[in-house]
């Protein structure tokens, strides 16, 4: 497991010391995140799939993009994600994340929120593709919204966090084995959001 590098003097926001929680405000400059925003949702070749939840399917409420190396195969909420090559931009994005983890990443799963309505449900990123305690970086790009984090057995042990555009949120350690996250819904918000969580396939 790669862990974020000790030179950033940076402490999980977790008070598990196993699970790793490390946000970083101004990753990218407000000039580089909206430049990434505007690229990204030209470029990306989104979709909406349909997700399986309690035996039924039911669309994301969200458009979703997978991208990375050719066998970077990912399957989550009964979706089997086929990767799609990577294109420039996104490449450019992941080396500036790669540098900033001290880290390699062979994927990348893109969000597109529309608007307040759009939203991510409780979860956790434990796929066994993922591998033990897996590193997963999401950069931030368009509307800061709310990632809430809850613990898997304890839910009244929660936090949240208001991810501006360009942060960079790391997660790391036993935080997919022992922590929730999810992106809830805020239906007075307008503003467009894209993700992107960098990861490794194994």
């Amino acid at each position: 497991m790669a862990d974020y590098p000790d030179t950033k003097e940076m402490k999980s926001l977790l008070p598990d010391a196993s699970a790793g929680l490390f946000y970083e405000a101004d990753f990218l400059t407000q000039e580089q995140a909206d430049y990434y925003f505007h690229q990204l949702k030209s470029e990306v070749a989104w979709e909406q799939k349909a997700i399986r939840i309690f035996g039924k399917e039911v669309p994301e409420p969200r458009l979703t993009a997978w991208y990375g190396d050719a066998n970077a195969i990912y399957t989550y909420s009964g979706i089997k994600m086929q990767p799609r090559p990577w294109i420039p931009i996104l490449q450019d994005l992941k080396q500036l994340t790669e540098t900033a983890c001290a880290a390699t990443f062979n994927s990348g799963l893109l969000n597109y929120y529309r608007q307040g309505n759009d939203s991510m449900g409780w979860h956790r990123d434990n796929e066994k593709e993922l591998g033990k305690e897996p590193l997963i970086a999401s950069v931030s790009l368009g509307s800061t919204r709310t990632f809430q984090v809850r613990h898997y057995q304890d839910k009244r042990n929660k936090l949240e966090l208001d991810l501006a555009p360009g942060s960079l949120l790391i997660m790391s350690g036993t935080m997919q084995e022992n922590w929730q996250h999810a992106i809830p819904k805020r239906k007075k918000l307008e503003g467009e959001r894209i993700n992107i969580t960098f990861r490794t396939i194994f």
